[in-house]
């Protein structure tokens, strides 16, 4: 019997479920024509091509996604978000004023990667705790974690390579991280690394599963943010 080349994630697009041998013949994995289009930090428009907004295969639909959605959630990604959406729903009752998300990321990012996702973020309506505003030069990386999750409701890290680089010499305890992913406020999401490299570093941290945008556009994780935190 033929076997799925992508069991757990699901395929990250059509062409790839039709190499695959095991899904090929599945009609679940055929994309439906509709291509949604999204807005970006450029005043432009994101379209979903020919297919769903994120990928097609393995698909699950969680409960905060409001009718009609056209984005999609592998079962996995569901799994994952939906303690991080009950959070969202205690933390949006007990502290009304807090802003949606805190993005910690390295501080080469910052110009980069992590103000594109902020900005996508902005034009989805949701409120950022972000370091360019927010955060002290230089304040360690824990800290900052701390301090913007005080102020938000929950925290997205931003993994890539130079976060990777960092956490090392950043002495990340592993008593505070623990807490934080105990309490379900943290969600990472992957970015020109893997999570094999951030097991290396900060094996906690891997072991809480996120976003990837080897698997998403950085356009549909952050529309998939904004609906996650959507009160």
């Amino acid at each position: 019997m033929a076997r799925c080349t992508a069991p757990v994630r699901g395929h990250s697009s059509a062409a790839a479920a039709a190499a695959c041998p095991a899904c090929r013949y599945r009609s679940s994995y055929r994309y439906s024509g509709y291509s949604p289009s999204y807005p970006t930090s450029s005043g432009g428009s994101y379209s979903g091509g020919s297919g769903s907004f994120g990928r097609s295969g393995g698909t699950s639909r969680p409960r905060w996604s409001k009718a009609g959605s056209p984005i999609s959630y592998t079962s996995a990604q569901v799994l994952s978000l939906t303690p991080i959406r009950e959070t969202v729903e205690t933390r949006a009752v007990t502290l009304p004023d807090l802003r949606d998300v805190f993005l910690c990321h390295a501080w080469d990012d910052r110009q980069g990667i992590a103000k594109q996702l902020h900005d996508l973020l902005v034009v989805a309506g949701v409120k950022v705790w972000f370091s360019e505003k927010d955060v002290q030069l230089g304040q360690p990386l824990m800290r900052a974690i701390d301090k913007g999750l005080a102020n938000s409701r929950i925290g997205l890290v931003l993994v890539t390579p130079a976060l990777i680089a960092r956490l090392p010499n950043e002495g990340v305890a592993e008593k505070e991280l623990s807490a934080l992913l105990a309490g379900n406020q943290l969600v990472p999401i992957v970015h020109n690394t893997t999570y094999a490299a951030l097991r290396n570093v900060s094996p906690l941290l891997a072991s809480r599963t996120g976003l990837d945008t080897a698997e998403d556009s950085m356009e549909v994780v952050a529309a998939k943010i904004a609906e996650l935190v959507a009160v």
